[in-house]
């Protein structure tokens, strides 16, 4: 089902890209991963409180992502060419991972 969704979301991107950006842009940040991942952990035998703490932790986890797009923004808007700039997010979304394991925002 994944692989699916996948292709799908790939197929819909490159229909998307020169009819509406705005529509394009939600189809890549819609929530593609988050509900598989709701699913393995509920199918493991989570229960409530656990299922709980990993929608939190997703949660906090979501903020390194919207530095790597600001990152990849920024870098975009001063010259660099994608693959920098997207590897320039990943460098930005890594230490602030870091960081956040580092204060204890999150937990292993």
């Amino acid at each position: 089902m994944p692989v699916l969704v996948s292709i799908c979301l790939i197929v819909g991107l490159a229909v998307l890209r020169n009819r509406s950006r705005t529509l394009a842009a939600l189809l890549a940040t819609m929530p593609i991963n988050l509900p598989l991942g709701f699913w393995i952990v509920y199918s493991g035998g989570a229960d409530q409180s656990d299922m709980s703490n990993f929608a939190r932790s997703a949660l906090v986890a979501l903020v390194p992502t919207f530095v790597w797009i600001l990152a990849v923004l920024f870098l975009l808007r001063a010259g660099w060419t994608l693959w920098p700039a997207m590897l320039g997010g990943y460098v930005a979304w890594l230490v602030l991972v870091g960081i956040m394991f580092a204060v204890g925002w999150l937990h292993l």
